[in-house]
Order: C-alpha cells, then structure tokens, then sequence
C-alpha cells in the first residue's frame, strides 16, 4: 500500500510539473526578423517558451493542445513603449487625486492592465505614476493580476512647477516643496539623487518631463523645463543603473537639450524641427509618438468642462499636431518606437496607433516592426522578446485579417498568449 501510495504521489507530481505544450496552426505568420509574412506555419510552445517552427500544419500529439488560427495573422506580442496604467482620462480625474487611495488606484490599475493585454499588448513601458505602477508590475509577475510584462518609470522626474510637479495647481498651504524623493529636481546633485532614488524604489527605466506639458496644471506646454547639467546628470546616473530614459517634450528647445544630454527616447515631440530630427540621428535617439493620445485631446478640448481652463488652450494647439511631426520625422529617416499614452485616452484602444501611423506614412510592416522588434532592443531583452524564434518567451497574439493589407485589424485582437499561456481566444 505504501509503495503504491509513493507510485501515485510521483505520478501525480510528473503530470503537474510537465509543461503544457502548444501547437499553434497559423494561417499567416508575420516573420518581423525578415519583414515577410510567411503562409501554413505551426508554432510549438512547451511552457512559457517556443521551441520550434515549423512549415505546414504539424499535428498535435497525445497529450499536447492544438490550437486553430488558420484563419488569422500571427505575430508576436505587441510592445506599447508608452502608457500609464495607474489612470484613465475622465471628466472629474484631477479631482480624483484628492479623493483616490493608493489602494483605490491599484485596483482601477488590474482592471486597465487586463483591457492592455487583451489588446495584445503583452509588454509596456509605464512612464509615470505614483509607484503603484510598479506594485502593480509585480503583482503581474507574481501571477496575482493578468496584465502585461510592465517596464516601469514609477514616479517620473521633473522641476519645481514642471510638467510632472505632482503638486501644481495646489492651493499654498497643500503645495509645500517636493524634492528628489517625490521627482521634483532643481540642480545636477537633486537629479542623480532622483534617479537613484527611483532605483531604490524598483524602478526599471527613467521618464523625465524635459518640457510644459498639455495635460498638467501650468501656463506653458513647450517651455524648456531642465538645464544640460541637470540632463546629464540623469543621463550618466541613469547609465550607471543600466536604465533607459525617456523624455516628455513638445518644445524644440527642450528636445534638443535632452537629446544632446544623451536621452534615449523622445516622446510626442510635438514642435520637432528638421534640426531636431538631424540631432536625433546623430545621437540613435529614438522617437515615440503617441498620435493617438495627440488626436484625444484634442477632441475632448471640444467638451465644455472636461479638462480645466488652463489646459483646454494647449491640447487644442498641441494635440492635431503630432500626427504630421510623425509623418515628417518618419520621412527624415528618424527611428520610431511605437507608443501611444494610453490613459490619457481609454485603455484598450492602443492598437489605433498602426492606422494612425500608416495613415501619415509609414508601411504596416514597419509599424508592427515599431512595436515588436524595435522595443524590446531598446529595453535590451531582444533575446526572449520580440520576435517569434525559437527560445524566445511565448508571447504571441493573432488578428483576424492580414494588416499589411488592412491595418484596422490591429484594433481588434483575437488571440492572446502571454508566457505560453492563452489569455484570449475567440
């Protein structure tokens, strides 16, 4: 009887520890590596990675699961090199930092994190919240939370009154005076302090706010808002940590001090001029656009009291514009990272980004190539992420149309896997 008992323990510790294997029968599969889409391929997955593939439809054997994409576009998990995950744009949201918890924002976090991978977006790169970007990272990690692979800033970096002063627009008394541990810098000593306090924090990459910005509580969308020294000062510390940095700007000014501080990405870049664009090839700087979050501020600027007086003025201005800076900067020769700003739009719809860049210009291979390979060199795991290769992580989704034909079939995803596991089907 004990010796039966032992057979059935380790039988039932063999089942529960074989990983699920996966073959995968995709119609079209989207070789990003090579740009070309290739027709009757299986992907076999044995637990969270890919372990081969292969031409034509190879049959499942016993035991494994046969998955049925033969109708769809396959290609790997989308990366969304910019969104914030804590928030969602709303008619009352800066009344809502007065009212909201910390553990009232990680529980609106799991739900916006969800409609993320289910867009397909199985990695992100949160570019600033409270730190509950990064609690949330970790609880999708832990498998607590279905959600992306999250890269996070945690709190971003600004200068007293910049763009992501967390205290502008407060009343005297509530105002007081953030310093590095808060992100609020004002000389090259208080910007490595911030940077290596975000370390301490858990944070994996570095978002500063190098100019105004349309959405927070001041005057200017555009100022330059940090001098070269405090630049650097981010640049070399952030270096030193192996961590990316990004850079908020819409002003020209701004963009071209953060660029020649050696700031690795700029995002919206709204005002960008030719010479700009010419700086930014000669230092690799990479631009994120985020047209889609451009084209929604601008439509709700339209809403009569949704966005306070002193904000309504800059979206008008600044948000139709990046769409056509992104068609120019394209043309110039500029390397783009896709990116959205999910958050100050609805989550989920980050996939409108593809038409939006098409639209101005850019080939569809191109755009999915913006969102897969391009990202995950520039956060440096192109060895598990970023393509669909052998040994490579397991995050693979599938759309019901060819996008290189109809990109809109990015708006809607109908397959999800994250880490060999199928988060959608249908």
């Amino acid at each position: 009887m004990k010796k039966l008992l032992q057979v059935l323990i380790l039988g039932f510790l063999s089942t529960s520890l074989c990983a699920q294997t996966s073959y995968l029968h995709c119609g079209k599969l989207i070789d990003v590596e090579k740009s070309k889409i290739l027709n009757e391929m299986t992907i076999i997955v044995e637990g969270d990675k890919i372990q081969s593939i292969e031409n034509g439809y190879v049959e499942a054997p016993e035991g494994a699961q046969a998955i049925d994409l033969k109708s769809k576009t396959v290609m790997p998990g989308l990366f969304d090199m910019h969104v914030h995950l804590e928030s969602e744009t709303s008619k009352d949201g800066y009344i809502k930092r007065f009212t909201l918890n910390d553990a009232d924002i990680a529980f609106q976090s799991t739900v916006y994190a969800k409609k993320t991978l289910m867009a397909g977006f199985t990695s992100v790169r949160d570019l600033g919240g409270s730190g509950v970007n990064s609690s949330l990272r970790d609880a999708i990690n832990k498998g607590f939370v279905d959600g992306p692979t999250i890269y996070s800033a945690g709190k971003s970096i600004a200068t007293t009154g910049g763009h992501a002063d967390p205290t502008n627009g407060y009343k005297d008394d509530l105002m007081g005076n953030p310093g590095p541990a808060e992100g609020v810098v004002n000389s090259p000593e208080e910007a490595r302090k911030a940077v290596r306090q975000r370390y301490k924090n858990g944070a994996d990459v570095i978002k500063i706010t190098a100019t105004g910005g349309v959405l927070s509580m001041a005057k200017s969308g555009q100022n330059p808002q940090f001098f070269e020294d405090e630049l650097k000062a981010i640049v070399e510390t952030a270096n030193d940590y192996g961590m990316l940095t990004a850079a908020h700007a819409h002003g020209d000014e701004g963009m071209q001090r953060a660029i020649r501080a050696g700031i690795k990405t700029i995002e919206h870049g709204t005002l960008m001029s030719e010479e700009t664009m010419k700086l930014m090839k000669e230092y690799d700087t990479y631009y994120v656009p985020t047209i889609t979050a451009g084209k929604s501020v601008a439509e709700l600027a339209e809403i009569e009291g949704y966005y306070p007086e002193v904000v309504v003025p800059k979206a008008k201005a600044i948000g139709p514009k990046i769409q056509d800076t992104f068609s120019k900067a394209y043309k110039y020769g500029v390397n783009i990272a896709f990116g959205t700003d999910a958050g100050v739009f609805i989550h989920g719809d980050n996939g409108k980004e593809f038409g939006y860049m098409v639209e101005a210009g850019m080939k569809p291979m191109e755009s999915i190539i913006s969102a897969t390979v391009t990202p995950a060199k520039l956060l440096n795991v192109y060895d598990q992420y970023g393509s669909i290769s052998q040994g490579k992580i397991a995050d693979i989704i599938a759309v019901s149309e060819d996008p290189t034909e109809n990109i809109r079939t990015m708006e809607s995803v109908d397959f999800v896997m994250k880490k060999g596991k199928i988060f959608k089907n249908q």
